[in-house]
């Protein structure tokens, strides 16, 4: 359910993401315990969790309608995990990298999100997405491919779990958390036949998240991506 509220107001960023390759482990749902923010719970498709490295280009990037110079278009790569609040459905980033400073800089001043800059590159092909990102001297990259052709999302599918949240939280403190709206159209997607985690997380993701390092994921795709608007940022009530 949208705020009425919030329905009247304009949306803090819009941008399109495009391209979006998600690749997804199942994980104990204590590991992820300690970084559930105030307010929400960790939700589960079919009695399993997952988190999701997630990489996609950002485009035609908007601040309030205004397109910041030199910060148009860029890639992103997240590791979140999924939560819900009553009926909403949301995410939880532990970590997002941009290879834009200004961009880290304001995502973590409006939404306290976990953001840092790094190099980063791409590569697209018809059948394969590729997002890489370099740290500590070496590059690492999620590949999904071996794709598919593009299908609309299926009620009730994981793939439908994965990628509808129209919520984002975020921990501020303890006893404080960050909500905002997300709003886009339902995406198509394709399935990927193959995919990996090539690189380390060490130094760079929580050490409970190194089982990623050796893991193959349960499950990938790309979707198609859209617009997208992404509203200010509001503090749940104690």
């Amino acid at each position: 359910m949208i705020d009425a509220a919030a329905s009247c107001e304009k949306p803090f960023l819009t941008a399109e993401w495009r391209q979006l390759a998600m690749l997804n482990y199942a994980v104990d749902a204590a590991v992820l315990a300690p970084y559930v923010p105030r307010g929400v719970e960790i939700d589960f498709w079919q009695g399993r969790t997952y988190v999701s490295l997630v990489g996609f280009r950002f485009l035609n990037t908007r601040v309030l309608g205004v397109a910041i110079p030199f910060h148009h278009n860029f890639d992103e790569v997240n590791l979140r995990f999924y939560v819900r609040r009553e009926d909403r459905r949301g995410v939880v980033f532990v970590r997002e990298i941009v290879p834009r400073r200004a961009i880290a800089w304001l995502a973590r001043t409006a939404y306290g999100e976990n953001y840092v800059r790094l190099p980063m590159r791409h590569q697209i092909e018809p059948a394969r997405v590729e997002y890489a990102w370099r740290f500590g001297g070496n590059w690492n990259r999620i590949t999904a491919s071996e794709l598919k052709p593009a299908v609309p999302l299926a009620p009730g599918s994981h793939e439908e779990f994965i990628a509808e949240h129209y919520w984002g939280y975020a921990r501020r403190s303890a006893h404080s958390t960050i909500e905002y709206r997300v709003e886009h159209p339902r995406w198509n997607v394709r399935v990927a036949g193959a995919s990996a985690f090539e690189g380390s997380v060490a130094g760079l993701y929580p050490r409970e998240f190194r089982f990623l390092d050796s893991q193959a994921p349960d499950s990938a795709f790309v979707a198609d991506g859209s617009d997208v608007s992404v509203w200010r940022g509001r503090e749940l009530d104690p």
